[in-house]
């Protein structure tokens, strides 16, 4: 990668403010793109920021229309506009510190040196003012949040109530979940703001000032049943019941997903089944989760047939991927405790053979949290301290899957079953 490129995307980076980028999971990549798209019009598939960001190994220089798509999104108007500016970005600034003058200086010298000095000590007050004077305290209990959904389904607008009144700035935002490219700068003045979710699920909306966030509201987005879509921007593909229920189990065939004049190449569609909100919780505390899963595309770009299957909480989901063999040092789980980088952690037991249905367990038990492929212990990692309770289900195939026997059971009672 080109000194350039590598520049360009550590200021992404920082503009993102995601974290070290070797720890980026699938799911990401795929934000980015929206975030992308939504920023500059231009899609850029999450295979293809995947391989930008070294996530898949690649040796060719990306296109100049992927260049101009990231110098836009980092503020400049074309890649050739970013390479010839001298541009000074605060990316890991190196300071050096003043030479000090010898004592053979002239005393011309000591005295400009001294006015010098007292100019950057003024200078300094007078920014410390400043900032004070234009980044007063910020005092969360003058604001408020509050919201309500319009239904119970997906897609499902959200109307908001803040009162940001107090604010010291016209800086007022709502952020509709954790995504930055979902904040939207609203009058401090009023008071309503309206939001929409294309996808079920946890989501946590902010309130901000500034820089701060001041109030934070949980909403869960249901759905009626069963949902299933195929991802697209800016807005998924829905799918019938009847499309996607049939011989007892969740399915896509790659036949009806072309019908709807869909591409599999270069890149293949994404596509996602959920159920949110049509159970009693389950406290994570204390759980057992299975189901049989069968990821059914391998051609082209799907060779590694990364799948993943979500167990949707009112915190931070559980995300287990799973793959095949061959392709496990690009999986990344997530607990309550956050992300796991199958490059830094052997994941290799979630790698599979799709040619067979492949069976995938989730437990508590005692101080543990446990994962099973195929009747094999996965992976055992502590337990997790954070209370949460799970509220949903999720699956989602690169290419396209199946699901069934699906079953969620708190302690020994079965709460939830399908298929």
């Amino acid at each position: 990668m080109s000194p350039d490129v590598e520049k360009l995307l550590k200021i992404i980076e920082k503009k993102l403010d995601w974290g070290e980028s070797d720890k980026w999971q699938s799911r990401d990549f795929e934000k980015l793109n929206q975030i992308i798209f939504d920023a500059t019009s231009v899609s850029l598939s999450a295979s293809t920021l995947r391989r930008i960001w070294g996530h898949v190994a690649y040796k060719h220089l990306p296109s100049t229309t992927t260049l101009d798509a990231l110098s836009k999104f980092a503020g400049f108007e074309t890649w050739r506009s970013f390479t010839k500016q001298n541009i000074q970005t605060d990316i890991n600034p190196v300071h050096t510190k003043a030479e000090v003058p010898v004592l053979s200086l002239k005393r011309k010298n000591l005295l400009r040196l001294s006015w010098v000095i007292m100019l950057v000590i003024a200078a300094s007050l007078l920014s410390i003012f400043a900032v004070k004077k234009t980044k007063p305290p910020v005092n969360a209990e003058q604001y408020s949040l509050s919201f309500e959904r319009m239904s119970g389904d997906v897609p499902n607008s959200v109307i908001f109530t803040y009162d940001a009144t107090s604010s010291p700035t016209d800086s007022v935002y709502i952020q509709q979940s954790w995504d930055p490219s979902r904040r939207v700068k609203v009058d401090k003045s009023l008071h309503k703001q309206t939001s929409i979710y294309y996808d079920p699920g946890f989501h946590r909306a902010k309130l901000i000032i500034g820089d701060k966030i001041v109030q934070e509201k949980k909403i869960i987005i249901p759905t009626k049943g069963w949902v299933a879509m195929i991802d697209h921007k800016p807005i998924p593909i829905y799918l019938k019941p009847d499309e996607f229920m049939r011989n007892n189990l969740l399915e896509m065939p790659v036949s009806e997903i072309k019908k709807k004049n869909i591409l599999f190449d270069p890149e293949p569609p994404i596509v996602k089944y959920f159920n949110v909100g049509n159970f009693d919780s389950v406290s994570v505390k204390d759980f057992s989760f299975s189901a049989s899963i069968k990821n059914e595309y391998s051609e082209g770009a799907s060779a590694c047939q990364f799948s993943g299957i979500l167990l949707i909480t009112d915190d931070s989901p559980i995300i287990i991927p799973i793959s095949v063999k061959g392709c496990v040092s690009e999986l990344n789980m997530m607990t309550a405790d956050g992300m796991i980088s199958g490059k830094k952690t052997d994941l290799s037991g979630f790698g599979v053979d799709f040619s067979n249905w492949v069976n995938v367990a989730c437990k508590t038990t005692a101080d543990k949290l446990q994962f099973f492929v195929n009747d094999k212990m996965a992976l055992e990692l502590p337990a997790s301290k954070t209370p949460a309770n799970i509220v949903g289900l999720g699956y989602f195939f690169g290419g396209t899957g199946s699901v069934k026997n699906i079953r969620l059971q708190s302690k020994d009672k079965l709460v939830f079953s399908a298929f």
